[in-house]
């Protein structure tokens, strides 16, 4: 299995088209393998499928991915013909990650659907996997409809579907639909059980998910963050596991503990990462140069 290192965005002071500018580019520069654009719509920061339209125009190697787009409430129609046309513009290059819902609450609400969210979500991805995989469509399901419906340039080769999410419901999920998995706050014994849960699921539903289609992000602290920035990142990371009695264990303190946790995900069956700074970098060439030094060559 093939061990692969990438690097998320994340929000940041500065103003977000010149950082995000600086992360492609010094991704690129430095052959780093992949960037991963967040669905933060109420954050300093660039949609993400605007964000991978930008990029592929920009770069020539660099893979882009999504972590993680929140498709319901998204017309599904749209988001495979945008993936279609991203697939069509930087061949081989897409990585798309869908999620159930907002991480904040705030913005739970900018994506009203009309159902269950997992019932639409479900329908949904099947709307976006026929139509990318499909020459015509027609379907009529309980929120969606169409007939004969096309979407071109089609990709000659279909896009692995990743998903994200944690609780029961969500791993199934993974299992039944997805192509690959891409976990957020998990411990490396957290992950894989959720591997095992997983794989579980995909065998009861006749099918498999590829053994090295299983990925987390990973949070570092950048080097010269303060005790106040820490604290920050902590409270953070809790509000996300309200389960955990210690987000600090979700934390790399350094690029020592990052080259640590590493491992240990990869000896739990993890092999795709998304390292991310747990609070905003100094700049992106700091948090890049030491990306490469110490983490790019652990890859596999």
């Amino acid at each position: 299995m093939s061990v692969r290192l990438g690097i998320g965005s994340a929000v940041t002071d500065d103003e977000p088209a010149m950082a995000t500018r600086d992360l492609v580019d010094g991704c690129e520069r430095r052959g780093i393998d992949s960037v991963w654009f967040p669905d933060r719509i109420a954050a300093p920061a660039i949609e993400p499928l605007t964000a991978l339209a930008w990029a592929a125009g920009r770069t020539e190697h660099l893979k882009l991915g999504t972590g993680v787009v929140v498709l319901p409430g998204r017309n599904p129609a749209v988001v495979a013909h945008q993936l279609a046309s991203l697939a069509a513009l930087a061949p081989r290059r897409i990585l798309p990650v869908f999620g159930l819902q907002p991480a904040t609450p705030a913005e739970r609400t900018m994506y009203p659907v009309a159902g269950r969210r997992a019932d639409v979500f479900e329908e949904a991805l099947v709307v976006v996997r026929r139509l990318l995989s499909e020459p015509v469509v027609t379907h009529h399901g309980r929120f969606f409809h169409l007939d004969e419906a096309v979407v071109e340039p089609r990709p000659a080769k279909p896009l692995d579907l990743w998903l994200g999410g944690l609780v029961p419901d969500a791993l199934r999920r993974v299992g039944r639909l997805g192509d690959g998995w891409l976990a957020s706050f998990v411990t490396p014994d957290e992950a894989a059980a959720a591997r095992r849960a997983i794989a579980e699921a995909a065998d009861a539903a006749g099918r498999a998910v590829e053994d090295d289609h299983y990925g987390t992000n990973l949070l570092v602290l950048p080097e010269g963050a303060t005790d106040d920035e820490l604290a920050h990142a902590r409270a953070a990371t809790a509000r996300r596991r309200l389960d955990t009695e210690d987000p600090g264990k979700l934390i790399a303190a350094d690029w020592n503990e990052a080259r640590r946790l590493v491992g240990e995900f990869v000896d739990a069956g993890i092999t795709k990462f998304v390292v991310r700074p747990a609070t905003a970098p100094r700049t992106w060439d700091d948090f890049l140069d030491g990306f490469a030094a110490e983490l790019v060559p652990l890859q596999t």
